[in-house]
């Protein structure tokens, strides 16, 4: 009987350690954030080639949000972008949005670069001032060719 009580014990001990681990790997992720907390804003963007959903928002390298839709515009063929920003940060009018990089190898991501205008953005606007992603296939092509588009 001691056998038996010893295996249920040591399965019970390993049931949750596997539980923690998925927890903890599912919020290292990303995954089981909730962005209910924070404010959405829109972005267009002629490319947005390298983001997608759940890619990370930045400010001054810092994560505070991510993206939670991308859509095409029909009528103008611009990626729609949908941000959510988490906490009570609050953007000023005149923020940036810029698709950058973490390197040659490394991923995209959204890069808000705040403002100095003294009025803020109202959650659910749009952020007009907005950057694409840069081909790094297409800087190498005009680098090789020497084209130019001047």
């Amino acid at each position: 009987m001691s056998e038996n009580t010893t295996e249920v014990i040591v399965g019970g001990v390993v049931l949750a350690v596997a539980m923690g681990f998925l927890l903890y790997a599912g919020q290292l992720s990303g995954f089981t954030q909730t962005s209910s907390a924070g404010h959405e804003f829109t972005a267009s963007f002629r490319s947005i080639e390298g983001v997608s959903v759940g890619t990370d928002v930045r400010v001054a390298g810092v994560k505070v949000g991510r993206v939670t839709d991308l859509e095409l515009d029909p009528q103008t063929f611009r990626a729609e972008a949908r941000i959510s920003i988490t906490g009570d940060i609050e953007l000023p009018e005149d923020t940036a949005v810029i698709v950058s990089s973490e390197g040659l190898l490394g991923g995209n991501f959204i890069e808000l670069l705040p403002g100095g205008s003294p009025f803020n953005l109202e959650p659910g606007s749009e952020i007009e001032d907005t950057q694409s992603s840069i081909s790094l296939i297409q800087l190498l092509l005009k680098f090789v060719t020497g084209n130019s588009e001047e």
